[in-house]
């Protein structure tokens, strides 16, 4: 695995000139207009007479006229690289402080490239640190600090100006020619290998511990998001289970003790979906730690419960001497009563999701505080009419 450099600045900054040096050979596309490099490319450069290769990444500018999309690209392969190189030149404007600010958000080591020291050769190292200190001190909304240090900033020449050279001919003549200067590139070359043979392993090793961070934080979203689907589908399901249970049951108080038992039977199996397996003693804990949180769903299920149960154990008891008005009275306190006993269930079932989604915890907030957000988002009107279309279709 080659050690993974990202190069950075505004347009005209010169990027690709950096890497072009840096090869010994124009490589890279380079020229006066703005945007040349439209996306991310990848070249190797061997360092230490080829015993290490090193792959830099030439990027968008972060500036570039509605290239909102590329500087987003860009900011993409600063968070896989191993080391920045941010180029600038002449005076740092608040615009490359702002890019700049952002790149350290990524807390990847980083160097500051001063290119084109040929047309700014009073330019120094502390100068250019007292800039950005100014910089950052003048943001009073940042609290943070230049990451990097004086020595951290190197001064080159990737693609020095032509100079005029008068030449003298054996003949007697004299001409003026347009020579370009070789680059100054020596100073980051050496910067470059010296951070690698410090601490080059210890960068490859961070950066892959970060990256396999991400892909477990990215497994984990899309396994929460695939369970997210089947939790409302197996919410659903008991919700409608546990609603027919309750509309065929004719005795008063047993409909209730059976739908505590699906309450905890869906807790369990929510569990189990999310690989999260608890025992039925926790399953009762976290039930109640529900209903006790979201007082009126427990007041509204005993309560319906208990009247609509009466109601129809009354109608049951009715059925015997008029069968036609009993039935009738039977399906509608029986239809009422599942609504609600399911909505209960749907909202139980919502709350667990949440509860095993965070790793069986209601977090910071609270018990009371993430169940009663839960509640309000489960719209009543909505999930009641559905379950009384299932049960006036069974």
């Amino acid at each position: 695995m080659s050690p993974f450099q990202a190069v950075f600045g505004l347009v005209s900054r010169g990027k690709s000139a950096v890497i072009n040096a840096l090869l010994g050979q124009k490589i890279l596309q380079t020229g006066p207009l703005h945007g040349v490099t439209q996306y991310p490319r990848s070249v190797y450069w061997s360092a230490a007479k080829g015993q290490v290769q090193i792959e830099l990444i030439d990027t968008p500018g972060l500036d570039e006229v509605g290239g909102e999309s590329r500087a987003s690209m860009a900011r993409e392969v600063a968070e896989q690289a191993d080391l920045i190189l941010f180029v600038v030149a002449g005076d740092i404007t608040r615009t490359e402080y702002q890019a700049l600010s952002q790149l350290q958000t990524a807390r990847k080591p980083l160097i500051l490239v001063f290119n084109k020291i040929d047309l700014y050769p009073d330019q120094d190292r502390q100068s250019i640190y007292r800039k950005l200190e100014m910089l950052f001190a003048a943001d009073r909304l940042s609290s943070e600090r230049p990451l990097l240090a004086p020595e951290d900033i190197v001064l080159v020449a990737a693609e020095p100006a032509p100079m005029e050279v008068r030449v003298e001919w054996e003949d007697g003549r004299v001409t003026h020619e347009w020579e370009a200067p070789p680059p100054q590139i020596d100073e980051l070359k050496q910067k470059l290998l010296e951070i690698l043979n410090r601490e080059g392993k210890s960068l490859l090793a961070l950066n892959a511990l970060r990256q396999a961070r991400e892909t477990e934080a990215n497994l984990a979203r899309k396994t929460l998001k695939l369970h997210r689907a089947e939790a409302e589908n197996l919410i659903w399901q008991f919700a409608k289970w546990k609603a027919i249970a309750v509309a065929a049951n004719p005795i008063a108080g047993l409909d209730l003790l059976g739908g505590a038992v699906t309450d905890l039977v869906l807790i369990r199996e929510l569990a189990k979906l999310y690989g999260l397996p608890i025992t039925n003693h926790e399953a009762g804990k976290l039930l109640r730690s529900i209903l006790w949180s979201s007082g009126s769903l427990l007041v509204g299920e005993v309560g319906s419960g208990l009247l609509f149960g009466a109601g129809k154990s009354a109608a049951a008891v009715a059925t015997a001497f008029d069968s036609f008005s009993g039935i009738m009275a039977y399906s509608s306190a029986a239809v009422a009563q599942a609504s609600l006993a399911g909505y209960g269930s749907y909202r139980v079932g919502k709350a667990t999701q949440v509860y095993l989604e965070q790793g069986c915890t209601w977090g910071p907030q609270g018990a009371d505080t993430v169940i009663q957000e839960i509640l309000q988002q489960v719209d009543a009107k909505t999930v009641i009419h559905r379950l009384r279309r299932e049960l006036e279709g069974q």
